[in-house]
């Protein structure tokens, strides 16, 4: 059992859409800044989207602008990421991550994040 733990990931076609999901048995997530960061092969680790834990203040990287959307449940212990007009640069192994200190803002940098999922395939056939 890992901090973290990602879930939705799969096949799908190019314009489709896919709904990830960040859950924890050990953390309680509505106290943690929440990342999504994704690895395609050959290259390194990009955070694309964010989520802070008190003002719910949200980033995006360019690639997810328009596209992807970040939120909590209303419980606030799962957090999404909604990913819509997906093409094949989206393929990647997709991350969550959680930071202690993102109460106000969050960033795209790995410096915050302590904890860490094992990561769900996507994979975006054309």
């Amino acid at each position: 059992q890992v901090p973290v733990v990602e879930s939705g990931g799969g096949l799908v076609q190019s314009g489709g859409s896919l709904r990830l999901s960040c859950t924890s048995s050990e953390l309680i997530l509505s106290y943690y800044g929440i990342g999504w960061f994704r690895q395609a092969p050959g290259k390194e680790r990009e955070g694309i989207a964010c989520i802070s834990s008190v003002s719910g203040t949200t980033s995006y990287a360019d690639s997810a602008k328009d596209r992807f959307t970040i939120f909590r449940d209303s419980e606030r212990k799962t957090v999404f990421l909604q990913m819509n007009d997906l093409n094949p640069d989206d393929t990647a192994v997709y991350f969550c991550a959680a930071s202690p200190t993102s109460l106000k803002a969050c960033e795209l940098g790995e410096s915050p994040y302590g904890h860490w999922g094992q990561g769900t395939q996507v994979t975006v056939s054309s």
